[in-house]
């Protein structure tokens, strides 16, 4: 078996959609699977659309994914010679021709061919000569489609396809202004980059029809089609903004994890047995065409989430807080100081119980920072009143006193209190509580005062009795 080689080849004419992102990370676990080579190429040939912006996005897309390729992007515009190059070939060896037809000829044929309840076939010069006026004239170079037979793709997730020959058109290769067209120019950059499987949407599976006969006429090598199937909203539509699909970078700006995407994306259409959390490493060892179902999956955004919680449980704590930093310094106003951080660090495992993204972790993580006065939300400033703001300062006076400040100190000064007060714990608890998180989502409460220290729990106490 040859090298496999394998292509993620999006147009640049806006962000990487995450179907796109499916993509890339199939053909990639192929690659990787078989110990080959994923290439990256550039459709850039529809310049009135194309955008450096959107290469940048594409770039940052792949690389935050994590889907490392072989060897620098390929531009398909900078190969437009090459492309012209094989139009001419063809054109040599028989398998094309030149067409003279007009726009407004080609529009009369259409209309005619759909009175008549045929396919239009482009075939307006196929048998025909120019005479010594019209060769003055400009011209495209269309393929000379054969007519007769069928020619069936085994594709390696649809199964065998089979379209008669007689339904092609004589597309065009190579327009009027010498340009190539995209059905000619794939085939040439996957040749010519020795792609040996073509993994795609199965939008395109109808260009693999014409798209072979490119490879015919130049008596290349077929390469191996597999059209997977789209990607769904909630709703069995085919997914769109309307359904919250954005660009990678917007998963990556909702605070989701790339190894999160990459599992959620390989579930989406692939399987191994009942498997759903699958490492990266597992991905590239158990992946094959066989397991790429026939049908649709649906993007399910509280999948994703339980998905993302998983991984952001598992992550190291030094990492996400990397992550999370510019947004938390944003979120609090200041660059972190070495205490705030050390006591990040120390509350991350109790603080990812509960994040599913990771704007939660920095809304969260913002407790441990030195904000003071606390905003309060509307829950927490309900616990303040007037009867407990006695309850508080007598806690503070408890806590200032102790000498060592560790959780079985911390909470056995808490009961103490309550008790000599005659207060049930939940009376002394919820009001200590809200003058120290102001409200924000924190695990256990004598955690959560160990990790503020003494100094930092006691300022936050008596803030709210002075308020």
């Amino acid at each position: 078996m040859p090298k496999v080689v394998t292509r993620f080849a999006p147009s640049p004419t806006g962000f990487l959609h995450i179907g796109g992102a499916r993509t890339a990370l199939y053909n990639w676990l192929f690659a990787r699977h078989h110990g080959g080579d994923f290439l990256l190429r550039i459709e850039d040939t529809d310049k009135k659309r194309s955008t450096n912006e959107a290469i940048e996005a594409i770039l940052h897309g792949m690389k935050w994914l994590g889907l490392d390729w072989d060897g620098e992007a390929v531009s398909q515009a900078a190969r437009a010679d090459r492309h012209k190059e094989v139009a001419l070939a063809m054109l040599e060896n028989g398998n094309a021709y030149r067409c003279y037809a007009t726009a407004e000829e080609l529009s009369e044929e259409r209309e005619k061919a759909r009175a008549e309840g045929r396919n239009f076939r482009g075939d307006l010069w196929r048998d025909r000569e120019p005479d010594e006026e019209v060769e003055k004239q400009p011209y495209s170079i269309r393929i000379k489609m054969p007519r007769d037979g069928e020619v069936t793709i085994a594709d390696a997730v649809q199964g065998d396809v089979t379209v008669k020959n007689a339904e092609l058109d004589d597309m065009i290769i190579l327009r009027s202004d010498g340009t190539p067209t995209y059905m000619l120019a794939v085939v040439v950059d996957d040749h010519d980059m020795g792609v040996t499987h073509v993994i795609r949407g199965d939008d395109h599976l109808n260009n693999a029809f014409r798209q072979y006969q490119i490879y015919t006429a130049m008596g290349w090598a077929t390469p191996v089609f597999a059209h997977i199937p789209l990607i769904h909203g909630p709703d069995g539509k085919k997914l769109s903004k309307r359904h919250g699909a954005l660009g990678v970078e917007g998963y990556e700006e909702m605070g989701f994890l790339p190894e999160a995407m990459r599992n959620y994306l390989l579930r989406l259409g692939w399987s191994h047995g009942d498997d759903e959390i699958i490492t990266t490493q597992q991905a590239i060892e158990w992946f094959t065409l066989d397991n790429v179902g026939r049908s649709p999956a649906r993007f399910d955004f509280d999948k994703l989430d339980n998905l993302n919680n998983h991984y952001i449980r598992e992550a190291d704590t030094n990492r996400l807080l990397s992550i999370l930093q510019s947004a938390l310094e944003n979120n609090v106003g200041h660059a972190l100081t070495e205490t705030e951080a050390s006591r990040i660090i120390r509350a991350m495992p109790a603080l990812t119980e509960r994040a599913n993204r990771l704007p939660e972790l920095v809304e969260s993580a913002s407790l441990f920072c030195n904000t003071r006065p606390l905003d309060l939300t509307e829950n927490a400033a309900k616990q303040l009143t007037e009867e407990t703001l006695p309850v508080i300062a007598g806690v503070a006076n408890e806590l200032e006193a102790l000498t060592d400040w560790n959780g079985s100190v911390i909470k056995a000064a808490i009961m103490a209190f309550a008790e000599a007060e005659a207060l049930k714990l939940g009376k002394v608890m919820q009001p200590i509580r809200a003058a120290v998180t102001g409200g924000k989502q924190s695990g256990d409460l004598v955690e959560t005062l160990e990790i503020l220290g003494q100094s930092e729990t006691i300022g936050r106490l008596r803030d709210r009795v002075a308020a």
